[in-house]
Parts: structure tokens; C-alpha cells; sequence
């Protein structure tokens, strides 16, 4: 007889259980290659326990997305209001339906990742391609696609789940569907973000990652949105088995969009901030790691030499063939022959000669010139040679999410509106110099005595001083 459950040890979420079926998408060719794909890609040449893969993540995945799933379709936390927007929602069977459509999407969300995950993929793939059109190819193949018709699963159900709206813009969603793949992937609430942040941060040793999600999950729910860019509250009743004021959510005001999305209680508005916060700094402190950044660069630059013209194959079988052991190889062979495609960027990497950082943006510099680094880099480059200089950029984008808030006066917000924190968080960004070590000494006390007088250098659009 069948084992009914399995069940997989975690250091994140104690035990990740499976179905049967489930264990079959997990035994197969494209999930298990995700053993052999680093979460971090090389980072764990900075942080040593950064040794965790894509295979771990992806059952984390499942199982947040499952417990969010569990709590925001609960009858007792659905207003009626929103009941009647997303009847899928209160339907026994379509809830069983996508369940299982959720938890197999958040398994397979990342089985289209390169080796080394997202070093310098747009740099790899050629043009029109990402990690999220591998994905979709993927689950569309019969290797992965058949174990889905086996399970009754329309395999473009998980496909719109597994990439949301944004990476499958072709694909029309309904407003269940968005929700659902909210769940997955959101930039609020996603299970993919909740997990990747606690699971970073304990294989790397850092505290940065952590905050209770525990608590934050148990107070998300479907709520109305709030007008983008308005502050105004809507009037509403909370969807946790109480009743406050006669009202439900989606009793809004004028001006209030009917879509739902993901929402918190404001109970839990401290576990969110946390939430953001957690993001913030991992990336500013672990994610942007400049000399993570800069073993990127030297993977980057060997790989379009080793690889066939520069690129990764696209097709599925050839992608399913290809990941970290195959290029970790090629790196170590070829930074023992100086004659093989990408010798000097290999050696980098295998013997830790990689690039040292000689610039990093300081906020007076912006009062220069709006460019401080490409203009830093520009004056190194004419000063020590184009092959010895790198420069990587990251500019600030966007601020926390916005997301429904149902605080206790029964009027759901902006979250913009009930927190400050969030309202003041800025964006991670970097602005970073290397140079060759060859170099570093005399880098460094060139840009020290001359550091003002080459920010203030104009440049023409060949690159060159005025």
C-alpha cells in the first residue's frame, strides 16, 4: 500500500509533508536538478554556510504558501462581500482543486532557475528569455506535465501560479488566479520572499532575515485594495470570526477598486514592518555584499566565454542537463590552463584573486554628480586600464509594498497610512568600483587624494574627460 504522507526534515519548518503525488513531481528530473542549483550562487565564498540549494527553498515554498492558502480561503475569514467576488473561494471543490494547484506551483515556481540561480541571467539567456520563460516551458513539457495530468492539474493552472500576472503577461488571470499567485509570489505577502528571507538568513548566520511569520501569516486575508496613491479608509467589517460596525470589507466608499488582494489585520502590522525590514537588510547587507557582487562579475565574465557563444541553451532537455556541478568543473579546469576559454575570470574565482572594492557611493557624492560611480570607474578605467576596472550598480527602486490594512476602527487603509515605518523605508541600492589586486594599493591612494576633483569631472558621451 501507498504512503499516504511523506514526510521531509527542514531546518526552517521542522517537517515539510508530501502526498504521494506530490512526491512524484518531487522525484522527478526537473525538481531534483534543483539539488544541484545554490540558492546564493557563489556567496557561500563569503558566508560558508550559504551552501543551500534551490531543492529546499522550493519545499519551504509549498509549505508557507499552503498555511497562507489554509488561512485566507477559511470560511470564518471571508466576508460575504468577498465571497461574492471570489466565488472559487467558497466553493469545497474548486478550493480542493487549487490547493493542490497552489501547493504544486510553489514547487515548481523556480525549476527554470540557470546554475548559480540569478548571476547575471540577463546577460545569459538570450534576448527575450528569463529563468520564468524556462519555468513555464517546463511545466508545459510532458516530463513534468504528465505527473500534472496524472494529478487532474490543467498544467496552465500552475503555470499562471507558479510565474503571477508580471511574468506571464500573455495569460489572462481572473481575480482568484492573481490572488492565488499573489500567494506564491507577491511582493507584499509571497511565500517565495517569506521563505527565501528565513532560509538565507539562517544558512548564512546572519539575523537580518528573520521576523515572526508565524503571526503574520495568521492575520493575512483577502481584503478590497485601497485606491493606489490614497489615503482615504474603507469601511469594512474584520474577516476574523467577528462582527464590528454591521459592515463587511468591500462595503467601500466611492473611489474603492473592487479587486481584492492579500491584506493583513492590523494586528499583524508589526509582524509586516518586520517583514519589510527583513528584506531591507538582508539585501543591503548580504544580497549586495560587495565582494558577493563582484564574484558574480568574474562568473559572469567566464561563463560567456566558456558557454556557446556566450549563452545557455534554451531548450528544456539541454537547460535540465546543465547546473553548478558542470560549471563549478569547468571553473576549476580551467584555472588550471591558462589557454582555456575564461582562464583569468575562473582563476578569480578558484583562488579567491577576485576584484578588490576601491569605491562605494557616500550620500554627499549625489550633491556632485548624479552618476558618482560610472564617473569613478571612467576615471579608473583611463587611469589603470578598461580589463582591470569592473563597476556594478544597483539604483534604488520603489519602497515597501502597499498593501489593505483592517485596523480596529473597522476602515481598512493604505498600510502606507497606518504605518510610518513603512512610509520611511528606503530602498537598497549600491554603487560600486573594483579593481584589479594588482592594483588595489594604487587604487586606492589615487582615488583618496584625487577623490573630489574626479567626481567633479565631466565626461563626453564617448566616455572621455572634458
Amino acid at each position: 500500500m501507498r504512503k499516504k504522507l511523506h514526510e521531509i526534515r527542514d531546518p526552517i519548518h521542522v517537517f515539510v509533508r508530501l502526498t504521494e503525488d506530490e512526491r512524484d513531481v518531487l522525484n522527478s528530473r526537473p525538481f531534483q536538478r534543483q539539488r544541484f542549483i545554490h540558492q546564493l550562487a557563489l556567496t557561500y565564498l563569503v558566508y560558508p554556510g550559504a551552501t543551500h540549494r534551490r531543492f529546499e527553498h522550493a519545499l519551504g515554498v509549498m509549505e508557507l504558501a499552503t498555511r497562507i492558502y489554509d488561512i485566507v480561503t477559511d470560511p470564518d475569514n471571508l466576508s460575504g462581500s468577498i465571497q461574492n467576488v471570489l466565488p472559487d473561494a467558497s466553493d469545497e471543490h474548486k478550493r480542493i482543486y487549487w490547493r493542490q494547484v497552489l501547493r504544486v506551483a510553489a514547487l515548481c515556481h523556480d525549476v527554470g532557475h540557470l546554475p548559480f540561480s540569478h548571476a547575471a541571467e540577463k546577460q545569459l539567456l538570450p534576448a527575450g528569455w528569463s529563468h520564468e520563460k524556462l519555468t513555464r516551458d517546463i511545466i508545459l513539457d510532458d516530463e513534468l506535465g504528465s505527473i500534472l495530468d496524472g494529478m487532474k492539474l490543467m498544467r496552465g493552472d500552475v503555470v499562471k501560479l507558479a510565474l503571477g500576472p508580471n511574468e506571464a503577461r500573455d495569460l489572462t488571470f481572473t481575480t482568484w488566479e492573481t490572488i492565488l499567485a499573489e500567494i506564491i509570489v507577491g511582493d507584499a505577502f509571497g511565500a517565495d520572499r517569506m521563505d527565501y528571507l528565513l532560509r538565507d538568513s539562517h544558512h548564512a548566520g546572519v539575523a537580518y532575515g528573520r521576523f515572526d511569520h508565524f503571526r503574520l501569516i495568521d492575520t493575512l486575508r483577502i481584503l478590497p485594495s485601497p485606491p493606489v496613491g490614497n489615503k482615504q479608509a474603507v469601511q469594512g467589517d474584520e474577516p476574523n470570526r467577528m462582527e464590528r460596525d454591521g459592515a463587511e470589507p468591500g462595503d467601500a466608499t466611492d473611489g474603492i477598486p473592487e479587486e481584492p488582494a492579500l491584506g493583513i489585520l492590523d494586528g499583524g502590522i508589526h509582524s509586516a514592518e518586520a517583514l519589510m525590514l527583513a528584506r531591507y537588510f538582508m539585501f543591503s547587507q548580504l544580497y549586495f555584499h560587495p565582494v558577493r557582487r563582484i564574484y558574480d562579475i568574474h562568473l559572469k565574465d567566464f561563463l560567456q566565454q566558456w558557454l556557446p557563444n556566450g549563452k545557455y541553451p534554451t531548450a528544456v532537455g539541454e537547460h535540465l542537463r546543465i547546473t553548478d556541478n558542470e560549471v563549478t568543473v569547468a571553473i576549476s579546469e580551467a584555472a588550471r590552463d591558462n589557454k582555456a576559454p575564461g582562464h583569468d575570470p575562473a582563476r578569480r574565482i578558484a583562488g579567491r584573486e577576485h576584484f578588490r572594492l576601491i569605491y562605494q557611493r557616500h550620500p554627499n557624492d549625489l550633491k556632485i554628480t548624479l552618476e558618482p560611480g560610472k564617473t569613478v570607474y571612467l576615471a579608473a578605467q583611463r587611469e589603470f586600464g578598461e580589463n582591470n576596472v569592473r563597476w556594478d550598480v544597483q539604483p534604488a527602486k520603489g519602497r515597501a509594498p502597499d498593501f489593505p490594512v483592517f485596523p480596529k476602527e473597522g476602515m481598512i487603509a493604505s498600510s502606507m497610512a497606518i504605518s510610518e515605518p513603512l512610509g520611511k523605508l528606503p530602498a537598497a541600492s549600491f554603487d560600486y568600483v573594483f579593481v584589479n589586486p594588482k592594483d588595489y594599493s594604487r587604487a586606492r591612494a589615487w582615488l583618496d587624494a584625487n577623490r573630489e576633483k574626479i567626481l567633479e569631472t565631466k565626461e563626453d558621451e564617448n566616455g572621455k574627460a572634458e
